[in-house]
Formats: C-alpha cells, structure tokens, sequence
C-alpha cells in the first residue's frame, strides 16, 4: 500500500463535504483547532450548499473532492461529515492525479465508501473523527488528537480493556473496514472491500438488530470472514428492536457470526460514532494484541 506524505507545519488541509450538508458555524471549531495546530485550512467552493440533505448537488460534492483531490498545495482533505451522499458521486471522481500524488483523506461513517474505494487503488487512508464532531467550546478531545497525531506521522499506541466476548490472541496484518451498513451496501461494485488476510475493523449505529445480523450473515456468505487475520468491533451505538426482541445484542449477533473461526476478536474498540473515535491508518498494517484483561493496538 501506498502512504501519502505525512503533514507538518505549514501543510494545507482541505475540508470538503461529499455527504450531507453543513453550516460554517458547525465547522469553524475544526478551523480554529487545525489552524492553531498551525496547518493552512481551505474550504470547498460549495461546502456549504444546500441541496435537500446534500451539501449541494451530486455535480457541486464530486467537484469539491476532485479539485482538492487535484490541489497539488493540498496535503489532506477532511470529510466534513457523515450521513450519506458519497457513493453518490463516487464514479464521477477521476484517480488520475490522486495515484499520482496521494494525499490523505480522512473521515468515517459514511466516508467508508472512499476508504474501501481507495484501498482497492492500494492507497492508505484516515478513519478519523470529523469537523463537524469538534466541540464547539474550543475543548480538543482524544479522537482529535490522534487525527492529528496519525497526520502528523507519530505512532498509534492504543491501550484499553476489552469487551467481553473477545477472543484472545496476537496478530501483524494490514486494516481495513469502516461502517457495517456501508461495506455491506458496496458488495458486488468496484468499491467492494478485499478483507483476505487483513484485520477488518467494523462499527455501526442506529440499526437494528435483525439488519446488524442480516449483514453480518451475508459478509459471511460473501466470504469477507473467513480469511481475516483479526476481527475488531468498534462502537454498536443505538441499536434499534422490533416489538418482539431479536433476543442477542449487536456484539452477541457479531460474535455468533464470527466464533467459529479461529483468529482473535475484539470488542469495544474506541473508534466509530463514540466520543473516543481513535484515528485508524485504513490499508497499513497494525499490530494487535488481545489478553484476558488488556487489549494493545499499535501502528
């Protein structure tokens, strides 16, 4: 895999929305932070257009990403946020330049598209917390700082105690993964993600409980489970049920999935839509480590 070029002082960071829209108040707190921690911050021309949910049309978000993409002054490009848009206008990007001159893209939710998208090119990216989740009291949380850390090229060394139902063990293999409801809904397009060998990292929120089993089951007949070399499971948050229970939790669904296979699994992993969305380097490889009462993931 290819790593973009790590930022210093003095690097340009674009931010950019390929999903839904925003307001400038909602993104100047990653403004200020980014620019005190001494980076140059530009904004999309259309960041903040207003097209039904969308910051702006398919045509206005796809050309904001191409032009940072194509920037060659641009170091990073910060997805402003989620929700949904950018498979939308995934196919209207050109790579061209961008495999020529990688740079990192960063975000999560729904920017798992261009994270599953770009690995397929061989290309590394930043799971990562967003501008529009920076506190707007100014207060500089740890998921901001290791977006930082991780951009700035310094090791990631995440220490925590696991969920229950982990399994224990010890392996070195590149990461990839993102949003459950994301990867599932890119089978069997040029965005598929290739897991074969790889620690998958997977988190949701606000499914319910059937659809978390639903899509664990078909990753499974897909043969996206079988082959990995660590299954990690990061924030389940607000799962939904029907009036008669499904009867197992998101991690408990996850798990019967899973537990026939022989490689380790962690549960609780501080990344997704949790306050602790830890940055993770998509496509480099990792080390973890899982014990009966410690959990150790390096990068």
């Amino acid at each position: 895999m290819i790593k973009p070029k790590y930022l210093s002082k003095g690097s340009t960071i674009a931010i950019v929305s390929t999903a839904r829209k925003l307001s400038l108040k909602e993104v100047e707190p990653a403004i200020s932070f980014l620019e005190n921690e001494g980076f140059n911050v530009i904004l999309g021309e259309n960041l903040f257009e207003d097209f039904n949910q969308f910051a702006g049309d398919d045509n206005q978000r796809a050309a904001d990403l191409q032009s940072a993409m194509d920037n060659i002054e641009v170091d990073a490009i910060l997805c402003a946020r989620g929700g949904y848009g950018t498979v939308r206008i995934i196919d209207k990007i050109d790579f061209t330049n961008f495999k020529k001159n990688p740079k990192w893209i960063c975000g999560y939710s729904d920017v798992t598209v261009l994270h599953s998208h770009i690995h397929n090119l061989g290309i590394e990216t930043l799971h990562a917390t967003m501008p529009l989740n920076f506190p707007e009291n100014g207060d500089v949380n740890r998921a901001m700082e290791t977006l930082i850390n991780s951009l700035k090229g310094e090791s990631s060394d995440y220490v925590f105690k696991p969920e229950k139902l982990s399994k224990q063990g010890e392996v070195e293999a590149e990461i990839c993964g993102g949003n459950l409801s994301i990867l599932y809904s890119l089978m069997g397009s040029s965005s598929e993600i290739d897991t074969e060998g790889k620690i998958l990292f997977i988190e949701d929120l606000d499914e319910y409980l059937y659809h978390i089993d639903r899509m664990m089951m078909n990753l499974k007949r897909a043969g996206k489970l079988d082959k990995l070399s660590a299954l990690i499971v990061g924030g389940m948050n607000d799962m939904n049920d029907n009036k008669v229970p499904f009867g197992k939790s998101a991690y408990e669904i996850i798990w019967d999935t899973v537990k026939d296979y022989n490689y380790p699994v962690c549960f609780g992993f501080p990344a997704g839509h949790i306050e602790d969305n830890f940055a993770i380097k998509m496509g480099a490889k990792a080390v973890l480590k899982i014990s009966e009462d410690l959990v150790v993931f390096q990068q």
